[in-house]
């Protein structure tokens, strides 16, 4: 098949060229756009932007070297992420050296029947965007894995896995009416009531879910009457695949202790970041645990754990140095000093704007800096003290302002190349962003017409 036969999604770069591409244009950006900044102040210990204070500063174009020198720069800052990487492919790889994930997602398939397969990947994505809604994000990334053994016990593929746990769990966490980064970040820097306005929300996040398991459905049925027709070919599978036939698959001791162990680690990293403000670091030494537990249960010798790191340490790598790669993006943008100063003219160009373009123009200037400011807590920070008094000033309400900015950073999460989390979770199913990006584009237009319908209803309904 020649370049003009190709369809739409083979024509993708592949991920690093990908990211690449965005390095050269981020660089190119530095001299065409003027340094800027707004001031800061910091409430309640967080760093957050004081509306009307941008001002102009002297140019800091990044040069050859210094593009070149923000991607080890970037690894040095996503050090934490690249790390639980690693450590969810260990624990994940002593699992699966020790059976029990096999054992537990074949008993499973077996007992509900092959013939409810469908009904198992809309229980599964909506269980992943459960995750999604109440537990956070990369909180979650010890779970991908099973979805890429429930997938392919039931028919599917990798793709299938991905779409399954990394798509609901984005869906669920970008529009989540309870999402501590983004919503009550936002409520807190508006002065509403902590988590306000949560039907409107639930109504889009349910929505959403049901979108992105309806797409899970209609991929497996597509792939089970034409394999041919899926994405996941080629993809590293060793070590995923069920071994054996459904019928034979049994819970044994030793699959029961992993899985308790593995469980009773799930409830600590919980009980922590909702008690003890655990994170990424935190989280990483919980996998470890569960890891050197889990090798301890299934009486593995010395030899066989230590080969078996190494192993599942050169599955991650791949998603692991994507992790770093995407962070110099960011690292980037600070050398350059144009984050504020594309929120500022984005913010400038929506006062242009009817009151239903303006909200939806708002969604759409979030969805561009998410690319820049991946971190929702973060971009909330640098753009809401901005956009909140000018969506007064167009007749939007504070509430209705922060659902545009939720959907702006919350949808294309999905897609954002610079997001590490979703990197680093598409990882542990093995699949590359180029290929995600075929599968899953489609899904985020999708869910973006629907989330601007809901914006419209509530600029229409004064929602607050």
């Amino acid at each position: 098949m020649n370049a003009l036969q190709k369809k739409w999604y083979e024509r993708i770069p592949h991920a690093v060229t990908i990211l690449f591409i965005i390095i050269i244009i981020v660089t190119v950006l530095t001299y065409l756009l003027p340094a800027g900044s707004y001031e800061r102040e910091i409430i309640d210990g967080r760093q957050r932007v004081i509306s009307g204070s941008y001002k102009v500063m002297p140019s800091s174009p990044v040069g050859l070297l210094g593009m070149f020198k923000s991607i080890p720069l970037g690894f040095e800052a996503a050090a934490n992420i690249i790390f639980i990487v690693l450590a969810g492919s260990i624990m994940f790889g002593m699992m699966e050296k020790s059976k029990a994930v096999e054992n537990s997602i074949g008993t499973l398939v077996r007992k509900l029947g092959q013939e409810k397969k469908y009904f198992i990947v809309v229980l599964m994505t909506f269980v992943f965007g459960a995750l999604g809604v109440a537990v956070g994000y990369e909180n979650n990334i010890a779970m991908v894995p099973i979805a890429a053994v429930l997938s392919l016990a039931l028919g599917g593929d990798l793709i299938l896995a991905a779409g399954i746990s990394v798509g609901a769990m984005t869906v669920g966490f970008g529009l989540s009416p309870i999402n501590p980064y983004t919503v009550g970040t936002g409520h807190n820097i508006a002065e509403l009531p902590m988590f306000s306005g949560a039907g409107l929300r639930s109504i889009l996040c349910f929505t959403g879910l049901a979108l992105m398991a309806f797409y899970n459905v209609r991929y497996l049925r597509k792939i089970l009457n034409d394999p041919s027709k899926g994405m996941g070919h080629g993809l590293d599978e060793s070590g995923i695949a069920l071994s054996k036939p459904i019928q034979e698959y049994r819970m044994d001791g030793k699959s029961w202790m992993v899985l308790g162990i593995f469980l009773a680690g799930l409830v600590v990293m919980i009980y922590g970041v909702f008690n003890h403000h655990w994170y990424i670091n935190e989280l990483s030494a919980i996998f470890l645990m569960v890891a050197l537990a889990t090798a301890i249960v299934s009486r593995l010798n010395p030899t066989t754990v230590s080969e078996t790191v190494l192993k599942s340490i050169a599955i991650a790598a791949p998603g692991a140095f994507m992790v770093g790669y995407a962070t110099s993006i960011k690292v980037l943008m600070e050398m350059g000093n144009i984050g504020d100063t594309i929120s500022y003219n984005l913010a400038e160009i929506l006062q242009g704007f009817s009151l239903y373009g303006s909200a939806i123009g708002m969604s759409i200037s979030q969805c561009l800096i998410n690319l820049f400011i991946p971190s929702g807590s973060g971009q909330a920070l640098a753009t809401l003290p901005v956009m909140i008094p000018l969506g007064e000033v167009l007749g939007l309400t504070r509430q209705t302002t922060i659902l545009a900015f939720q959907i702006g950073d919350g949808v294309t999460n999905l897609v954002n190349p610079t997001l590490g989390g979703l990197i680093a979770m598409l990882s542990m199913c093995r699949v590359p962003l180029d290929r995600w990006l075929r599968f899953i584009l489609p899904m985020v237009g999708l869910i973006l017409v629907i989330s601007w319908v809901v914006l419209i209803v509530a600029v229409a309904i004064g929602y607050s």
